[in-house]
């Protein structure tokens, strides 16, 4: 395929179960480094995590042959089992995310957003962040079933 070019960004976000504070701050970087090892493990690229005590953001690259439900899925499982085993048992992430393809004109605004996660918590709880990321984006949903 030396003749196809891509430029497949995701702005993927998701929460821990029931948006339980699992991610403490003495053990968030490990929990981001593992998801970005994984995200490379599984043939993406990890451009940017981040995130805060019940939450995360990942901005990450895949390759047209990645199915975006199949990704997830993986990724999740693989560092969920990984969480529950290094440092809290009770560790699950929720069902369901959010994804959100990212063009090359905004990549870096979005690289920021990432890395600004907790002084951006400082003044905004996740459900409003979420809300506003998804009519931004044009993304229909049923309140009932924010993240």
């Amino acid at each position: 395929m030396a003749s196809t070019f891509l430029s497949l960004h995701y702005h993927l976000v998701f929460s821990t179960k029931e948006r339980r504070p699992f991610i403490r701050p003495d053990r968030r970087s490990r929990l981001h480094d593992y998801l970005g090892g994984t995200v490379n493990g599984l043939g993406g690229i990890s451009q940017q995590v981040g995130g805060v005590a019940d939450h995360v953001h990942l901005l990450i690259g895949l390759k047209a042959t990645h199915c975006l439900a199949a990704f997830m899925r993986e990724l999740k499982k693989a560092s969920s089992a990984w969480a529950r085993t290094d440092f809290e048992p009770e560790f699950a992430w929720q069902d369901g995310y959010a994804a959100f393809t990212v063009s090359a004109s905004v990549r870096e605004r979005v690289l920021d957003y990432i890395r600004r996660q907790e002084e951006h918590h400082a003044h905004r709880e996740f459900a409003s962040e979420l809300k506003e990321l998804l009519e931004k984006h044009g993304v229909a949903y049923d309140p009932r079933y924010l993240l």
